[in-house]
């Protein structure tokens, strides 16, 4: 019967993975598409009065934050344009940024009156095809389309095909731009680069207005208005404009399948919305994003959709600033507080003969396992901590530092006031089960907590928009795991590995499911952690036939969400389908060289390799040295031993394959190690209380005989 139940909790998992709620946006179409954009133009920018056509514009159409990320990691106008044009991240030079970008100004030529050449087209296409690892083509888009024509100099980057040709190019929009906007079907028009700040940035801003009220007063019937800041104009990455207005789009959030999140788009998902818009097919192998839809729900004022409390560039910028100083200081507390517990393991094994140390104070034992509370509770107050607005503090760090500290205090006071504090396990499945119910409920409600949240991932980045990143993966798989453990060590041998397939499942749904946690990756992961762990659940070790059974379940599983997910439709296809189809059709080779580059990227930026690191030396001690006692628990606890294995597995295979290195196994130790060490120290104190020496007293660091509050205390310190 366990098998059974285990066979069909499987199965129930994968049934889960294929669910997915009806699609509630739309895509409009048009006769003609004028994308008007502007590099640096940002939300801050507009205002009813200063710029009133484009206020008009996202009062009208629908909106939506712009990443504007590009083959470069800081994206200059020239990066912005091309990756426009492309439909991909590309870059124009290979020079690093270290001041403010240059502006877009590639050399021209003008063989006739109608078009121009842009002479650096062929080095900067070879540039993208052989030193980039994203198989760019530029001038993808120009040459989806029978005609464009281009305006100033930036768009005449995005305009020209591979070989360099614009087709129709200005340098300036004429003072009747009808006859131009008619002329082609696809019109692109740089409204000028935005940069600087205070009256400069104004000046350039209400410049770039004038010109778009031009635009519109003479675009033509049945047209798309695509308005766009392209690019940054410094190495701060920053959100930007995204508007789309025309037929069928009005008012409304913009979104895509690249981002899965209402009101966020891509650079690279403009290219496939003209397209898209003008009925026609998108090139073959070539273009990254996908077509922008529109999602009802938006508030009709632009001021209260995009600016204010809501304005997620600002959230974004402290962000990024905060998330570095939090988990560096939480790696410095972690190692600090174990450097602090490992004196007192030494003193809480019991030692042979009187002339072993004393036992640690009962005091002192109930400090370092209430710090140990805390630290394991880390993840989720950091998770729970974006409920506060810190981002608009004074001092961010400091507002959500002090709104992290106080939710550890409380979550440490709830889990020791129970009456079942003192069971061995209570703490770790106390926290465990805290950090489930954290990131579970944000999943259930739309992952809010974790966009743009120190803990979650930021938009700005542009390669996570929705469902459960990189820390919320491992606070959920060390905690779904903890918890699976402590549960089935309370059921019979035969039933715990049915406990840790039902709890397994219950996270391949939450971590796969599109509309939850939207990373197949991480569902592939936790389904090889889930089968490791209800392998040895019943204890002994990972013999050959449990590995083989447990690699079997795994591959079934993976083949099964593989199938389901290759079914969709392209545009809903998961990371796993993308995958699969770029295996297939042999362009899968970018991918992996981008995942690779990313994971040495992470392995050496980021301060949670500094907490995996630190995790991992510390449970080493514990289980190697003579006073760790990890093993005395591994034995006492089998089911536990199985839900610690079964999360170093499904951290590190989500690491290597989600191109994230030790990142996730990073979080995971932070939640994972304290509450393990903290089960071990209970362990050790006491793993003499059944077997004293019989007619022996309690001598310094003997074995205890009595069960009052006083036992954790020497004789000798009782008689004082």
């Amino acid at each position: 019967m366990p098998y059974l139940l285990v066979a069909l909790v499987a199965v129930s998992s994968l049934l889960g993975l294929s669910i997915r709620p009806a699609e509630q946006s739309s895509r409009g179409s048009a006769d003609y598409v004028v994308v008007a954009a502007a590099p640096g133009l940002r939300w801050e920018d507009l205002d009813p009065q200063r710029t009133p056509a484009l206020w008009k514009e996202a009062t009208l159409g629908a909106v939506g934050w712009l990443t504007v990320r590009s083959a470069h990691d800081v994206t200059c106008p020239a990066d912005g344009w091309l990756t426009l044009g492309a439909g991909n991240y590309a870059a124009w030079d290979t020079r690093e940024v270290t001041g403010r970008c240059a502006a877009a100004a590639p050399e021209l030529t003008r063989p006739d009156a109608i078009g121009a050449n842009v002479a650096d087209q062929r080095t900067v296409v070879r540039n993208n095809q052989d030193r980039m690892p994203y198989g760019t083509t530029p001038g993808a888009l120009a040459e989806s389309v029978r005609c464009t024509y281009a305006v100033g100099p930036g768009a005449a980057i995005a305009a020209a095909r591979p070989f360099g040709r614009v087709d129709k190019y200005a340098a300036e929009l004429p003072e009747d731009p009808a006859a131009l906007l008619d002329d082609c079907v696809l019109s692109i028009v740089d409204l000028g680069t935005i940069n600087g700040s205070g009256a400069e940035r104004q000046a350039a801003v209400a410049a770039a207005d004038a010109t778009l009220a031009r635009v519109l007063a003479a675009r033509p019937e049945r047209s798309l208005m695509l308005i766009a800041g392209v690019s940054d104009t410094d190495p701060s990455s920053r959100l930007h404009v995204a508007i789309a207005e025309g037929p069928n789009w009005r008012g409304g959030w913009l979104t895509s399948a690249g981002t899965g999140r209402d009101g966020y788009l891509q650079l690279v998902d403009l290219a496939p919305t003209v397209l898209s818009a003008l009925g026609r097919p998108a090139p073959e192998k070539l273009f990254a994003g996908y077509a922008a839809t529109v999602s009802e729900g938006r508030p009709a004022d632009p001021a209260a959709a995009m600016q204010g409390e809501h304005d997620a560039d600002r959230r974004a910028i402290a962000q990024r600033g905060v998330a570095e100083i939090f988990f560096t200081v939480l790696a410095f507390l972690q190692l600090l507080l174990f450097v602090v517990t490992i004196p007192v393991l030494i003193r809480a094994r019991r030692h042979a003969g009187p002339a072993g140390p004393p036992l640690p104070p009962r005091r002192l034992v109930a400090v370092v396992e209430a710090a140990l509370i805390a630290a394991g509770l880390a993840m989720p107050a950091a998770l729970l901590a974006d409920l506060v607005p810190w981002w608009s503090a004074e001092h961010p760090a400091w507002m959500f530092g002090a709104a992290t500290a106080a939710l550890m205090v409380l979550g440490t006071l709830l889990i020791r006031l129970p009456r079942r504090y003192p069971r061995t396990l209570w703490p770790m499945a106390a926290v465990s089960a805290t950090a489930v119910v954290v990131v579970g409920v944000d999943l259930l409600t739309g992952a809010r907590l974790q966009l743009n949240g120190v803990a979650g991932y930021s938009a700005v980045y542009g390669v996570r928009y929705s469902g459960v990143g990189s820390v919320g993966l491992g606070t959920l798989v060390a905690g779904l795991l903890l918890l699976a453990g402590c549960v089935a060590q309370k059921v019979t041998r035969q039933w715990r590995p049915l406990v840790v397939v039902l709890f397994g499942g219950l996270g391949v749904v939450m971590v796969g499911s599109p509309y939850l946690g939207a990373d197949p990756t991480g569902a592939i992961a936790v389904t090889a952690g889930v089968c490791v762990a209800a392998a040895i659940s019943t204890g002994g070790w990972l013999t050959f036939p449990r590995f083989a059974w447990a690699a079997l379940a795994g591959f079934v599983v993976t083949v099964g969400f593989a199938v389901f997910d290759l079914r969709r439709p392209p545009l809903e296809q998961g990371t796993l389908g993308r995958f699969l189809t770029a295996l297939g059709n042999g362009t899968a080779g970018p991918a992996m060289q981008r995942a690779a580059s990313a994971s040495g990227q992470a392995l050496v930026d980021s301060p949670l390799t500094l907490l995996a690191l630190f995790g991992a030396l510390m449970m080493v001690f514990c289980q190697f040295s003579p006073w760790g006692g990890l093993n005395r628990l591994y034995g006492l606890h089998p089911a536990v031993r199985a839900g610690i294995a079964g999360t170093t597995v499904a951290t590190l295979i989500a690491g290597i394959f989600g191109g994230t290195a030790l990142v996730v196994a990073g979080t995971a130790a932070a939640l994972a190690v304290p509450v393990a060490v903290l089960t071990t120290l209970r362990v050790l104190l006491h793993a003499a209380d059944r077997t004293p020496p019989p007619g022996e007293t309690d001598g310094p660091g003997g074995p205890l005989l009595r069960k009052s509050d006083e036992d954790l205390l020497p004789e000798t310190e009782r008689a004082g």
